[in-house]
């Protein structure tokens, strides 16, 4: 099978998901987009409002300050593929942050993607990406910096969330997205 089909199959199977109780009040799964060969996966938290939504990631107020981020990196967004550890919206109460067990649920689907897309860079957005890849890790002392394990590369920084509501997160994460244009190439 090509990996554009073992991605669509994938993605189905997603939205057909009912290991933990968050579908019962998904309108959307969110499964992630992007090209099935791209060579940089950006892993947020979970889905807001408006991807549940749409089913598609990024695309509220959060994605238009995650674009501004790419922009400054020169990453362009068709060329990512954007995904999260979980593929529903976290609720009740709406936006908070996801529980142990369904992260625990949710992310062999990750694993999958990643799998199939096998990328060489990752952005981690957020405390709860950075904590599925570096489990022992604070994600402070990390952050904006590039890690090489097994044979990949790990960017974590703040989630854009963060920066809409701390004015001071939106420049670090802009800081370090200007780093982080230096630090990846994209010419593997």
């Amino acid at each position: 099978m090509n990996k554009e089909k073992e991605l669509e199959k994938l993605h189905q199977e997603i939205k057909n998901c009912k290991k933990c109780p968050l579908w019962k009040l998904r309108k959307n799964t969110v499964p992630g987009e992007g090209p099935v060969n791209a060579k940089i996966m950006i892993v947020g938290q979970a889905p807001g409002v408006q991807e549940d939504k749409t089913g598609r990631p990024f695309c509220g107020p959060t994605g238009k300050l995650l674009d501004k981020l790419l922009k400054i990196a020169k990453i362009e967004r068709k060329e990512v593929f954007i995904t999260s550890p979980l593929k529903c919206l976290p609720q009740p109460p709406i936006n908070r942050k996801p529980k142990k067990e369904e992260i625990k649920a949710c992310l062999p689907w990750l694993k999958k993607q990643i799998e199939i897309i096998d990328p060489k860079y990752f952005i981690l957005l957020g405390e709860v990406a950075f904590s599925v890849f570096f489990p022992r890790e604070k994600l402070g002392n990390l952050r904006g910096k590039l890690i090489e394990k097994d044979g990949k590369f790990y960017f974590p920084t703040y989630h854009p969330a963060a920066g809409l509501r701390f004015p001071r997160i939106k420049k670090i994460l802009e800081k370090d997205f200007k780093n982080l244009k230096n630090q990846i190439t994209l010419n593997i």
